[in-house]
This record gives structure tokens, C-alpha cells and sequence, in this order.
């Protein structure tokens, strides 16, 4: 399996020539497959595959983690240069999406709601676990086990006039199994990454977990570069993580650069970051 990350808050030094921004948008390769997870704000990804020699009229199913802006966003795009690909999703949230802080403006974070009507052809919205292919698998239903990140609280759903905090039931995990092991893609993480992980375990007893891949929303207010929760709690995940015998972590997005350090410090080399432009075989 190949995993070429399109979209990532970062970039490094020698890939000039591509295009960073807020958001996630992963290009998995495997068993002859196309799929495209997540596609960040706009048609950057779109740019940064056509730069990496990746082909996005060959996918065969892209997959939407939630329904924010920064992982959905270049939908419109993806649909200009791929007429048959179908997005696989959950329901959207009843209301729409903010972001809300004290002092801060309001700001919508959802997604594009005219998509749905003009392209109500191209999504499959899924309600239960579900085999999307062979070997690819979505769970809808995470578990509650550990505490959801602490950085949820600004991230609200208007509905009526009124504000209910996202209790996130618009979000999902995708899992890959693949030469007996699995490896999971997890979004944002707004159930929390541990609830995500133990989620597939559960489901798939006793099958290794390769790898674990996405942001983990460890971040607090992205514009002071905040770390959501304590160091001593960002460490308890780590360590919990751990448990699980992952071979490898790649992450970013919102995991943030401070509690990426901090992961860093507990798990050590298995742990890498994302960044826009890497390409790594799992």
C-alpha cells in the first residue's frame, strides 16, 4: 500500500513546488485501487497530484471522514476531473457546522451544501459498517470509551438559531485490511483517537493494526498554535496508543506541532509526521 499525502498544514523544504494548506487529503494506492480520503479546502490537492504524477480520474471511491470544510472542501474540483467516482460519507449533521470561540468571529466550517444538490448522484451515504470494496472498510458507530478531544469544544452546530456543541456522529473511519493487517485512516479524530483505534480492534479481533494514519485533533485554537488538554493527558493517549502494538503512526493536520512533540517524546521512531507531499509504503 502507497500513501501519498496531498494535503497537509505542512511542507517540507524540498517539495517547493507543491501546495500546503489547513486541511488532509490522502491518495491510497493498493491492490490496483485508487482511493481518495479527505480533499482538503480547495483544488490544491488537485495541483499537488497532478505534480506527484497521480492520476485522480483513475479512483474508483473517494472518502469523506466528516463533513468540515477542511477535508471536504475541494469536492467541486475532485468532481470537474473525475465524472464517476462515488464519495463515501455519513449523514450530515442536522444544522450547520461552526467554528466558535469567545472573542473570535463565527465562522461557517461545513461543507458546501449546494454539492448535495447539484451532484445528488455522487453520494453514497452510509449508516452502518459497511465493506465499501473488498478490504476496505467504513465504521460509522465509534465507540466512547476514552474522553473526546478537548479542542471540540469551538466546534459547534447551528441549528434553528440555536447552538448545540458537534456531537460528531458525522464522522467516520475508514480501515484497509491488507495482507492480513489493518490499517486505519481516522480524519480529524473528533471521537477521539483512541475510541477510533479500539473501535477496529474490537470489531477486527486479534488482526495486527499496521499502521494508524490521519490528524488526531490534539490542537487547540489553531491560530496560537494551542495544544487542546495537558501534556501529562496528551502523554496517557500516547501511552494508550502503545497498547495497541501499531507499527506505524503517521500524523498531522490537527494534531498539532506541540502535541506532535509530545507523542514524539512516548512512542518514539514508530511515530512520523505527515506532511504535504510524503509518499510512504505501509
Amino acid at each position: 500500500m502507497i500513501i501519498t499525502t496531498l494535503i497537509e498544514d505542512t511542507i517540507e523544504d524540498n517539495k517547493g513546488n507543491l501546495v500546503p494548506e489547513h486541511g488532509l487529503s490522502l491518495h491510497i494506492s493498493f491492490s490496483g485501487k485508487g482511493i481518495l480520503f479527505d480533499t482538503g479546502i480547495s483544488d490544491a490537492f488537485s495541483k499537488n497530484a497532478d505534480a506527484l504524477g497521480i492520476d485522480l480520474k483513475a479512483i474508483q471511491a473517494v472518502i469523506l471522514s466528516h463533513h468540515h470544510y477542511d477535508h471536504g472542501g475541494g469536492l467541486s474540483r475532485f468532481f470537474e476531473i473525475n465524472p464517476e467516482a462515488m464519495v463515501f460519507l455519513k449523514e450530515a449533521p442536522r444544522g450547520d457546522c461552526y467554528f466558535k470561540a469567545l472573542l473570535f468571529p463565527r465562522k461557517y466550517i461545513g461543507i458546501d451544501n449546494y454539492l448535495f444538490e447539484i451532484h445528488p448522484h455522487r453520494f453514497i451515504f452510509i449508516k452502518d459498517f459497511t465493506e465499501i470494496m473488498p478490504d476496505v472498510y467504513i465504521f460509522t458507530r465509534i465507540g466512547s470509551t476514552y474522553p473526546k478531544p478537548k479542542g471540540n469544544r469551538y466546534l459547534y452546530v447551528k441549528r434553528n438559531a440555536e447552538w448545540y456543541l458537534d456531537d460528531f456522529e458525522h464522522e467516520l473511519i475508514m480501515a484497509i485490511k491488507e495482507n492480513g493487517k489493518l490499517v486505519i485512516f481516522t480524519g480529524c479524530s473528533h471521537n477521539g483517537v483512541l475510541n477510533m483505534i479500539e473501535t477496529v480492534a474490537k470489531r477486527f479481533d486479534g488482526v495486527p493494526i499496521k499502521a494508524v494514519i490521519g490528524g488526531f485533533h490534539l490542537m487547540g485554537l489553531p491560530m496560537f498554535n494551542t495544544m487542546a488538554g495537558s501534556r501529562s493527558k496528551v502523554k496517557g493517549i500516547a501511552r494508550e496508543i502503545l497498547k495497541y502494538q501499531i507499527q506505524w503512526i503517521y500524523t498531522g493536520h490537527c494534531t498539532g506541532q506541540k502535541a506532535y512533540r509530545v507523542l514524539k517524546d512516548v512512542i518514539g521512531e514508530n511515530l512520523k509526521h505527515l506532511h504535504t507531499g510524503n509518499i510512504f509504503e505501509i
